[in-house]
């Protein structure tokens, strides 16, 4: 009887491990996936499509959510570690923290992407993925002077602006577009910032956090445009936008009495892309990210596989320690006249009933 059991228990141990070799076999090795927050619609979509790509590529993935807490993004990224990770794609919530970990990744001979964010003041990853962000801000401030006419003498016009959060990189190279398009008239007095907070460290929105940003816009309508009109808001990104409406439209504005003013916005959320459909929000910038996860992808697998991998920019991007080989991906403004035919009929991003 004895006999029997342990030949059954051999069996069974030889099928499990078979079965562990097999699936060994099936997989070129894990990649490690470290997005900021579940809670932007954006980085969700981001880490599902970095899913798929990968998992088409053949490989598996661990895909971790830090809520914002660069604590504990690290901690998930040393976790990674620990389990046998081939490759890393992270997208920093703090850029400037992440030099110690990714000198453990360098040691493993774990292949790094700095995804969207651009990682800091360290040498010890490979690639940077992103959107051109200047392009970003750029659209952004064009489609306020196109919107007040500005080219053509129009104004003065009323202005705030509501910038990202100082931590991610990002937001101040789309600071930097954004101004190239509004501080001539800003400083030409067409563009009013009533408030005069004009500066980066001024205008930062902590986490890109809609709720912080409604709080600053309630404080603004109430100090400085309780009797005049605001007329344009440089809203960084969609998050932004929504509590910058809110607060706008608890005050009255676009309620037939006060029109709203021009809203911009970045990431073509559902949620602001119906408020563009409904006239609260102005504008977006639409960012493919099932294109930006696929490029991330194919860079890992080119790194590992030792491909060539596809960069177009190697002069922008210096981090702090190096100019990070980068590839840029091309964003589009997104209004009240284009939106049905980019993101439905072109791109098929959204669905109509998505957006109704």
């Amino acid at each position: 009887m004895h006999t029997i059991i342990k030949v059954a228990a051999a069996l069974v141990l030889g099928m499990a491990i078979s079965a562990c070799s097999k699936n060994d076999t099936n997989t070129k090795g894990t990649i490690g996936i470290a997005m900021p927050s579940k809670t932007e619609a954006r980085w969700v979509s981001d880490g599902a499509n970095i899913v798929d790509s990968l998992k088409k590529m053949g490989y598996d993935t661990d895909l971790q959510y830090a809520q914002y807490e660069a604590p504990t993004q690290l901690s998930q990224i040393e976790n990674m570690m620990v389990k046998g990770i081939k490759g890393l794609i992270v997208a920093p919530i703090d850029g400037t923290t992440m030099a110690d970990v990714l000198k453990q990744a360098k040691e493993k001979g774990i292949k790094v992407i700095s995804y969207d964010r651009l990682i800091r003041n360290s040498k010890d990853f490979d690639y940077y993925v992103t959107f051109d962000n200047y392009r970003t801000g750029v659209l952004q401030g064009q489609s306020i002077v196109d919107a007040l006419d500005l080219k053509d003498g129009k104004g003065p016009f009323n202005l705030e602006i509501f910038a990202g959060s100082t931590d991610d990189n990002n937001a101040h190279v789309v600071y930097a577009g954004v101004m190239s398009q509004l501080k001539p008239y800003i400083d030409s007095g067409k563009l009013v910032v009533r408030s005069g907070q004009v500066a980066m460290d001024k205008v930062a929105t902590p986490n890109w956090d809609g709720a912080q940003a409604q709080a600053r816009m309630d404080n603004l309508l109430s100090a400085f445009y309780s009797t005049t009109h605001l007329d344009a808001v440089l809203a960084m990104n969609d998050q932004i936008a929504t509590g910058v409406v809110s607060s706008l439209k608890g005050v009255g504005y676009g309620s037939g009495k006060s029109a709203m003013p021009i809203v911009t916005g970045q990431d073509a959320e559902v949620s602001s892309v119906k408020s563009i459909i409904r006239g609260d929000q102005t504008s977006t910038i639409f960012k493919d990210t099932r294109a930006l996860a696929g490029a991330a992808a194919q860079m890992m697998d080119a790194e590992l596989t030792g491909k060539a991998v596809s960069v177009n920019d190697t002069t922008s991007y210096d981090n702090g320690s190096m100019v990070v080989p980068t590839q840029l991906l091309t964003p589009q403004l997104v209004d009240g006249k284009n939106w049905q035919k980019v993101l439905v009929d072109d791109t098929r991003f959204y669905t109509q009933a998505q957006l109704q």
